[in-house]
Parts: C-alpha cells; structure tokens; sequence
C-alpha cells in the first residue's frame, strides 16, 4: 500500500483539471498546516510554494525532520514534491497565523492554499504538544464553544471575505473540529461557498452544537475519516457517518495520518472491527456518566499536575521524564483531599467503562455475566 509521500511522487503530474481534488490532498494540506512557517510569511499577500519551500529548508534541513519524534514534523518535505509536480506547483499560501493564549486556554494556527482549481483550501492545525493545545482539546468536553474554536470563525471569516474563491476547509485533529465548527458557523454567504469540510480523525462536539440548525446545513458537507482504533475522532457527538481507513500503526498511534494507506486517490476503507466499536462505547459511556462541572474539575486537576512540572510542552516533559514524574507527584500530593479523591474516581469510572464493553463483547454467557458484574463495581 502507499502513503500521502507516494501519492505525491506518483500524482504530483496530474493536474487538478484532469483528477479533481480529493480527501488525499485535503490530509497533505492539513498535515502541512503543522509546520511552522512563522518567518516565511510577508505580512497580507501571499506567497508561492516554492519561496516558502525555500525559505523554510533555509533554516531546516531535512535530516532534522526526519529524526523529529513528532508525527508531524515531516509533513515540510511535502514542500519538495508540491513545488515541482504540475498538480501543486501553482499553489500560493496566505494567511498563516499560530496563536497561543495561555490566559484563555486557546490554541490555533491556520494557513490557507490557493490552488491551481479556482479554490482555496483552509486548514487548521491540529493540537500542538503545548500543554495549553491539549487542555483546550479536554475543554471541548464541557464547553458549548472553546476560544480556539471562536477564533476558527474569525479566520474562516476573514479568509472567506479576503478571497473571492470557492471555499474548501479541513484539519486534522482538533483542527478537523475546528474545520467544522468555522464552516457551521462563519457568517452565511462564507458558509454557502464552502464546498466540503474534511475531518481527520478530527473530535465531534457537544449535543446542543450537533443539533443546531447551523451545524445541521453544512453537515451534508462533512467528510469525516478516522482510523479503526481511532479515539480522538470518535469523542463526543458528530452525527456524521466515518469513513474507516486502513492505518499501519495499531491503539493511538493510528491517529498519525501518515500511517493512513491509500491507493490511487482514495484511503483504503477498513471494516470496523470490535475493537473499534468498543473504543467508541467506552468513550461516551464515560462522558455520558459525567456532569460538566466534574469534567471542568477534572481537567483543571490534571493540568495543575502538569504545569507543576515547570514545562510548558509535552515533549519537555519527555524529554525531563524523572524530574517531571517527581514534580508531578509533589503536586498530587499537595492537591485538597477531594479533588485526589474526585481523580481517582473519574480514572476508575474511565477504566470500569472500558472493562464493562469489553466484557459486553464476549461471546455469549459469560459476556453478559461479567458485563452485569462490571457494571455492578461501578454503582
């Protein structure tokens, strides 16, 4: 099978006249909106792939993004094939913005593309490894609308006033939610003009977002793609029908989009497997067992322990792993009786509701007997 590397070296001569654009080119686009490209950008005009190709290998070499630890990182190599093949070479890139708002909990980055086709393509980053990235993803469990997702609207406004272009938007991750969250609710004429919205194994959103009129009139527009063992892309509600695709990594690691296989210019579909659809159970029965405010404690609670680490990125954490364990500690430790006592328990309900799908998958009998004594640990 191939891989989004493959599909540029075999595809990259096709222009977009001959094979329209396709959920493969909407990964590439989202996967590239990971790179920082922070110096590479004049201020309000756009620029050509291949400038932006130049100027970014100007400061990194491509030794250093293939020995990155991020899955991400080596998503600038894209750069290479994109400013010679026929397909991308025209692209111009506009737009990028990378905001981190530690007072408000908010992390976004977006660059838009400007393609050979007449269209634009917006695409959001997904999390970054900021802890501020990441508590925002746990934010979307109990709150209606994040300030990430309030600034998705600003851009996807402002993009879709600035350029006169059919619009198509996407991401990865949380940039998937972010991609669906601005196209629902950006201003009316901007939200017509958008062609489709692609959700990498991007999460879904409260109830009352899902049953708005808003979210309902582009959800015909919503293509949304997860791997089997997917976890992030099947959290809270979305009601859009996934797309399973074959991935090469197994558990977690499959929400890397360059594990996705593909062929031609589609991603391979996989059929669920029980695995999947127990992942799936346990994740809402958890959220669904779990009142908001206890959900807001909570996230407060475990960001608490990792700020108290002194690191401001998970990779450091990594990178410090004795001291951080240690800070950590000293941390729980110094956390009121209630709120370790609220931990543990909110941990346990997470790990009875997994214990109790599985067991509900067991073949027969004894499944329903130990799904009925899992459940009755739980009371």
């Amino acid at each position: 099978m191939a891989d989004m590397f493959d599909y540029l070296n075999w595809r990259g001569d096709v222009p977009f006249s001959a094979d329209p654009f396709n959920e493969v080119d909407g990964l590439i686009l989202a996967e590239l909106a990971y790179t920082n490209f922070e110096n590479e950008f004049p201020a309000n005009a756009s620029i050509s792939v291949q400038d932006v190709r130049d100027a970014f290998f100007a400061r990194h070499t491509r030794e250093e993004l293939l020995e990155s630890s991020s899955w991400s990182a080596k998503a600038a190599l894209f750069l290479e094939e994109m400013s010679e093949g026929a397909r991308y070479r025209g692209t111009r890139l506009c737009g990028y913005i990378n905001e981190i708002d530690r007072e408000k909990d908010a992390q976004i980055a977006a660059v838009t593309f400007l393609l050979d086709d007449g269209t634009a393509f917006v695409a959001f980053r997904g999390t970054d490894g900021s802890l501020v990235g990441w508590k925002e993803d746990f934010d979307l469990s109990y709150l209606t609308a994040t300030e990430g997702q309030r600034r998705a609207v600003v851009y996807m406004n402002e993009a879709g006033r600035s350029i006169n272009r059919p619009l198509r938007t996407g991401g990865h991750s949380k940039g998937g939610n972010f991609a669906v969250y601005a196209a629902a609710f950006c201003a009316p004429e901007i939200s017509e003009r958008i062609l489709s919205v692609y959700s990498y194994d991007g999460p879904g959103f409260r109830r009352e977002i899902v049953d708005s009129d808003e979210y309902m009139r582009i959800l015909p527009r919503v293509c949304s793609i997860v791997p089997d063992t997917s976890i992030i892309g099947r959290l809270l509600a979305s009601k859009c029908e996934h797309r399973v695709v074959e991935s090469r990594n197994t558990g977690i690691a499959q929400h890397d989009g360059f594990s996705w296989e593909l062929l031609r210019n589609r991603f391979v579909e996989a059929l669920p497997t029980e695995t999947g659809r127990m992942i799936e159970a346990a994740m809402g029965d958890w959220l669904e067992q779990t009142d908001d405010e206890t959900l807001r404690s909570f996230t407060e609670t475990i960001f608490t322990l990792f700020e108290a680490t002194g690191q401001e990125t998970f990779s450091d954490m990594g990178a410090r792993k004795l001291k951080s364990a240690e800070a950590m500690l000293a941390g729980m430790a110094d956390l009121p009786k209630e709120k370790r006592r609220e931990l543990r328990t909110l941990l346990k309900r997470l790990v009875a509701s997994g214990g109790s799908m599985a067991a509900a998958h067991l073949p027969g009998r004894q499944g329903r007997l130990q799904a009925e004594e899992s459940d009755a640990g739980r009371l």
